[in-house]
């Protein structure tokens, strides 16, 4: 069993990356730059921006963050992710999910235009990975494939099995999967037989919300088990798979924390970095 580092794959991508943006910088006279939009105190939400103002003043990317009240109404918000959609300064633009109930999350992220949507949301770039074309893509699935890449895991001709259809990670992540040919199946709540068709996954991609939900029995002897989930049980984080039970079974497995977690920001920063450099 191999276990796939995630903290190091991140790590040695914004070593790749500071290069580009660096290179970007002395070509164009400014960073890259990302914006970030951030309402109301959700704790998690509050960590994962830092994390990303970390991760860009690490890379050299120029980090701003709009930290907005709550109370914020829709016509505020959406005004201002206007003027950052107008800010040549800007190459990305992130809103910070989830937003206070009263807004309008759909109708905020498209004010985002399809240039600065790093995030890979709305529904230009969202056809294009339908199509198999060129485009910005959630940073999630991205780096899972990043990391079946870099650790030399086959996708021709394998059978993926995807467990969760979000437009957040399951959805595109059965696009990305299908785009490099494998023979993806998509399974959610309403799913029959879903241990048994897990049991047939060469590639197995747990992205449900339900801690140790995915165990030994439903993995395939040799199976790459990738666990996107994040779940907090009595005080500890664990993934969407049975870590200890599930590792005897796989021949490559993610852990909680340390795997995919850390890629999703790599992922962002990549984005932003590809989308400065697409000005030139």
């Amino acid at each position: 069993m191999i276990l796939i580092d995630g903290k190091q794959t991140a790590a040695d991508i914004r070593a790749e990356l500071k290069v580009r943006a660096a290179a970007f910088e002395e070509r164009s006279g400014r960073k890259a730059g990302l914006a970030v939009v951030l309402i109301g105190d959700d704790p998690a939400s509050q960590v994962y921006v830092r994390n990303k103002e970390r991760g860009c003043a690490e890379v050299g990317i120029s980090s701003r963050t709009y930290r907005l009240p709550a109370q914020t109404s829709q016509t505020e918000a959406e005004a201002l992710v206007s003027s950052l959609a107008e800010d040549d300064r800007v190459d990305g633009i992130l809103i910070q999910l989830p937003l206070p109930a009263h807004l309008d999350e759909k109708k905020l992220l498209s004010c985002i235009p399809t240039p600065k949507d790093v995030d890979g949301f709305s529904a230009e770039n969202l056809g294009k990975l339908a199509k198999n074309e060129s485009g910005a893509v959630a940073c999630t699935p991205r780096g899972v494939m990043e990391l079946l890449k870099r650790y030399h895991i086959p996708t021709c001709g394998k059978r993926a099995v995807v467990v969760g259809r979000s437009n957040i990670v399951g959805r595109p992540m059965a696009l990305l999967l299908l785009n490099a040919d494998a023979t993806v199946t998509v399974c959610h709540s309403k799913t029959k037989g879903l241990k048994e068709i897990c049991a047939e996954a060469d590639i197995l991609v747990a992205a449900v919300g339900k801690p140790r939900f995915i165990t030994a029995d439903m993995v395939k002897e040799g199976a790459a088990v990738i666990d996107v989930g994040i779940n907090r049980v009595e005080g500890a984080l664990c993934g969407d798979v049975d870590f200890d039970a599930v590792k005897e079974k796989a021949s490559f497995i993610t852990p909680v924390p340390g795997g995919v977690g850390p890629m999703t920001i790599a992922m962002l920063l990549l984005s932003v970095v590809e989308a400065a450099e697409r000005t030139l």
